[in-house]
């Protein structure tokens, strides 16, 4: 019983192996020099030009959220669709149940704005102490809220 686990035992103890030959030699002919250039913060491509403490609009939580949801709808799909000739029927009509909540879910988000980007960003900047108008990307021509926004 024990024998069909060895490869995966010898899997395991070469990859460990090479994971600290790699990292010793690393070590060993790296060049360890480290300049004020190297330690600088870097981010994206450019110097960070803020406090990393800074505080992020719960808009962003969200979106990462609705992505976990749907992206965890394919995670399910996958082994669904594998066995899906030996679950048969039921199987089948559990997974529909299943993504028709999913997409009266995503519905209900889109109806409520939650992937309108162009409106949280009027609203954040609207509600802002700091701006006076909204971004020119979503400025109407009456300077109000755009009207693809709604209420």
């Amino acid at each position: 019983m024990l024998e069909k686990y060895a490869p995966i035992l010898i899997f395991l103890i070469v990859a460990g192996a090479l994971s600290v030959i790699l990292l010793a030699l690393g070590f060993t002919f790296g060049r360890g020099r480290k300049d004020a250039e190297k330690l600088a913060p870097y981010e994206c491509g450019f110097e960070a030009f803020e406090d990393s403490r800074m505080r992020f609009d719960v808009r962003y939580y969200l979106v990462a959220i609705l992505f976990i949801l749907f992206d965890l709808e394919i995670a399910f799909l996958f082994p669904w669709a594998v066995a899906l000739k030996e679950i048969g029927a039921p199987g089948f009509w559990a997974m529909m149940i299943f993504l028709g909540i999913l997409v009266v879910g995503f519905f209900y988000e889109w109806k409520k704005g939650a992937l309108d980007w162009e409106c949280a960003i009027w609203e954040s900047k609207a509600s802002s102490k700091k701006a006076s108008s909204p971004p020119r990307s979503t400025r109407s021509s009456s300077g109000r809220r755009p009207a693809r926004c709604g209420r």
